[in-house]
């Protein structure tokens, strides 16, 4: 089969396509016969390094499709069984071998491309604001990446629960596409100072949370914005790592409480994985949460789709196509 992988670590230009054989399912696995392949930005830590893995790998952890074969001890799924997963490494491939554990199975109406865009970044978008800082109505919050995968959602999700939301975008278009999803006030950061404008919007009032998933350029400047014992989540670090602090800084600023969760953390159990999967998978097929999937890739050309992602030429969700 096709697969992409890398030997070494560093820019795009280190991902190879490469065939290799097909994965047979062990004891407690499915082969899964992938039709649509999510695209994250955790993909590119793990190719540059920044995140340490065993070389050489196959990229991706978020995957759909169809359930081929299955292992000795498998209850939860069979062959021919449309599911979808997060969190296992090996997906952008044509086939793979998952932990049946981790596999979700999807309901009737929602496509492969729809679960593979939803796994990830709707599960993140749903523990950030029912678990990590779990929002009231009327409380006011601030999405950073506004019209990126995880940002569209989280947007929508915390204006269904009646919070007020601020978000940050680099241009008009994406600043469109963010009103679109809910968002009450839309800064871009490109012409803009996010802190000096969120505040102009509140009338000087500061917020409940900070959702951050840039990371260094908006870390710092985000604290500023937060009410006393306020929250700064950070989930993610599109702009590169936030350096060290001192936490005393916390204490100055009224307080504040800093937290950097991560989604495995909120699916380690396979009743947590199905409770927050079906919530996200119902609501997409409702149609009360919309997913945009911004554009699709074949396989071979995953190097341009991680261009696109960590060149911030993309919105939405970007998917693999094997």
């Amino acid at each position: 089969m096709k697969a992409i992988r890398i030997h070494e670590n560093g820019g795009s230009d280190k991902l190879k396509l490469e065939d290799i054989p097909k994965p047979a399912p062990g004891e407690g696995q499915a082969v899964v016969k992938l039709e649509a392949i999510g695209i994250n930005f955790i993909d590119t830590y793990q190719r540059s390094g920044l995140y340490k893995m065993p070389l050489p790998f196959t990229l991706g952890s978020e995957g759909a499709g169809t359930v081929e074969a299955v292992g000795s001890g498998v209850s939860e799924v069979k062959a021919g069984d449309r599911v979808a997963y997060t969190g296992v490494l090996g997906s952008y491939a044509e086939y793979a071998a998952v932990p049946a554990a981790r596999l979700v199975k999807l309901p009737a109406g929602v496509a492969a491309e729809a679960a593979a865009a939803a796994m990830l970044q709707g599960l993140t978008a749903h523990y950030l604001c029912h678990d990590t800082y779990p929002l009231k109505p009327n409380d006011t919050c601030l999405v950073h990446a506004g019209a990126g995968g995880v940002g569209l959602l989280l947007i929508q999700l915390c204006h269904r629960i009646g919070a007020r939301v601020v978000t940050t975008v680099s241009t008009e278009e994406k600043a469109k596409l963010a009103r679109e999803a809910g968002a009450d006030h839309v800064v871009l950061y490109t012409k803009q100072d996010f802190v000096e404008e969120t505040l102009r919007f509140t009338g000087g009032k500061k917020l409940d949370v900070v959702y951050d998933s840039v990371g260094q350029t908006s870390f710092m400047k985000g604290l500023d914005l937060l009410r006393p014992r306020g929250m700064m989540v950070l989930y993610g670090q599109s702009s590169g790592p936030v350096p060290p602090i001192d936490l005393n800084i916390l204490n100055g600023k009224g307080s504040l409480y800093v937290t950097r969760p991560s989604l495995a953390h909120h699916i380690a159990s396979r009743e947590a994985l199905l409770a927050r999967a079906t919530a996200v998978l119902e609501m997409s097929r409702a149609g009360s949460l919309k997913l945009r999937i911004g554009k699709t890739y074949p396989l071979a050309q995953a190097r341009q789709a991680q261009d696109d992602l960590e060149g911030r030429r993309s919105t939405g969700k970007l998917l693999l196509l094997p």
